[in-house]
């Protein structure tokens, strides 16, 4: 129950310092994209080229449609912690119902 209550104190950290994202500059570690990846190394990974279409972000440059700016980037943040956390909340609830039903 105690690693639970770390997890989620770190959740609330996260959300915490979330909106210093606003502040940063440049690229976001490992959200590159093409134009990147030609300007630092002069060509496009095969693999990025290959898979690029694969996956759409559904809230797509941290915005929601319609909403501009900071809203839109704090709402998608939002969003994005919520998706965290109910992910975490049924990984433990399934996990913590396997260790009850092995003891």
């Amino acid at each position: 129950m105690k690693r639970i209550k770390i997890l989620w104190v770190c959740i609330f950290i996260l959300c915490l310092v979330t909106p210093l994202g606003l502040l940063a500059s440049g690229e976001a570690w490992g959200e590159w994209g093409r134009d990147f990846f030609v300007k630092v190394f002069g060509f496009i990974p095969e693999g990025l080229v290959r898979y690029s279409n694969a996956w759409n972000a559904p809230l797509r440059d941290y915005s929601i449609p319609g909403l501009g700016g900071v809203l839109g980037y704090i709402l998608s943040a939002v969003a994005g912690i919520g998706l965290v956390m109910v992910i975490v909340w049924l990984l433990g609830k399934t996990l913590s119902s396997g260790h009850r039903s092995s003891s």
